[in-house]
């Protein structure tokens, strides 16, 4: 076993879109960052996990894709909707998803056992998707009076790609309380459980601008529930960048592939690489903030002569992980081990950030006035500071050597 009496062990969480790729064009000096990262016989020096708001494909998938730069295990790689493994109590429910790519396979993959699609409904109630006049029903159709199996909870993997048919149907569902044969509710709250995995409002493809995203989905879905019921869309919980149980099952998997590099010293520091300050950067930022808060909650309970297992937090860093709190009871495990000690945001200009649009604070002590455009989820209270990188580098490979200079670790 490894272990490490110079330098601390630490671990580095790469974002994917606008960090190392533009949709399929790597960006340059992706290929050269990662020799770094590897010995000569191709072994990582350094647990590393790709963390992506994408929730599209498989991770097989996205492994594959990536190991055009560097050869990379699924296990290495954390999608936005990885974390509902830890749901366990909604895995024995029918669900209904909503996204594209193969969705149902992933919900499988994921352990939920009964899963109906979008298009599975739209078959089920011909009727409904009435917005293509080319998709809608030529002769009498008989509407079938139920789904085998109605769905008790919504999973929203990511933007699917005809969005008015998406929006209908969840709406439809949430109003019936899972089924659209029956007349809308005049009220409907509250409604099914939903969960939301990847909030990002726009992402960086090859294209000069950035594109909408999933959370750009998710605001017309909570207006129109909003503008028909009068009620506020409630989110089970909201997965993916920037809640903080995404990085807590981040952590689990540098973990992991510390164990693997024979590693019996915990990793004290995590560094996490991004383009987007209002997913990687905040999220990262508020991910330190857990740690701090509980670090702190440790010395205090020993102080006053506990154990030093202490519960996850329930401050602002912990209540932002969802809308119900299940973020927190889903991450689980702060008591089972030795957190890092703190978590460092880095943010590259390769992507939704460029050095031009000075969009950072100038000062973490700013703040919030009507001017500053807020592109974060709608239940994450905007706190400026948290968008504050630890630094800002050019790319990938700049970010790279930093981390090495910052660990005083070899570069070669």
């Amino acid at each position: 076993p490894c272990v490490h009496t110079g330098p601390s062990p630490f671990g580095l969480l790469f974002d994917i879109d606008g960090v190392l790729v533009r949709g399929r064009t790597p960006i340059p000096g992706a290929k050269q960052c990662f020799k770094k990262l590897v010995d000569r016989n191709g072994k990582y020096k350094v647990p590393v996990v790709f963390v992506t708001n994408a929730g599209n494909c498989m991770r097989q998938t996205k492994a594959e894709h990536l190991s055009q730069l560097l050869e990379v295990s699924p296990d290495q790689v954390m999608l936005s909707h990885s974390p509902l493994r830890m749901f366990t109590q909604f895995h024995k429910m029918s669900v209904l998803v909503s996204g594209q790519g193969p969705v149902e396979e992933v919900a499988h993959n994921l352990g939920f056992e009964d899963v109906v699609t979008i298009d599975t409904l739209r078959e089920a109630y011909p009727l409904l998707d009435v917005v293509d006049h080319d998709r809608r029903p030529k002769d009498k159709v008989f509407v079938r009076s139920a789904l085998s199996t109605t769905a008790p909870a919504v999973i929203l993997f990511g933007e699917p790609v005809r969005w008015e048919t998406n929006l209908q149907l969840i709406v439809d569902v949430l109003l019936t309380n899972g089924s659209p044969d029956n007349n809308w509710a005049s009220a409907r709250s509250p409604h099914l459980p939903v969960l939301a995995c990847n909030m990002d409002l726009l992402w960086m493809a090859e294209a000069k601008n950035p594109r909408f995203g999933h959370g750009m989905f998710l605001v017309c879905l909570e207006n129109l529930y909003k503008k028909v019921t009068g009620y506020d869309l409630k989110y089970e919980a909201l997965i993916g960048k920037p809640s903080v149980v995404t990085y807590n099952y981040a952590e689990l998997l540098i973990r992991q592939q510390a164990e693997k590099l024979g590693w019996t010293t915990p990793v004290k520091r995590l560094y996490a690489i991004g383009d987007n300050p209002m997913a990687d950067i905040y999220g990262a930022n508020l991910y330190n903030r857990y740690l701090q808060t509980v670090h702190l909650d440790k010395v205090q309970l020993k102080a006053k002569g506990g154990s030093g297992a202490v519960d996850a937090p329930t401050d602002s860093a912990a209540s932002q992980t969802s809308s119900s709190g299940l973020g927190r009871s889903a991450g689980g495990g702060e008591a089972e081990h030795e957190l890092p000690e703190g978590c460092s945001s880095i943010l590259v200009c390769t992507g939704v950030y460029s050095k031009d649009q000075e969009e950072l604070p100038s000062d973490p002590s700013e703040t919030v006035t009507e001017q500053r455009i807020f592109h974060g989820h709608r239940d994450f209270r905007f706190d400026p500071s948290l968008m504050q990188p630890s630094f800002v580098v050019n790319d990938v490979q700049e970010a790279v050597e930093l981390v090495f200079q910052q660990e005083r670790w070899p570069l070669e």
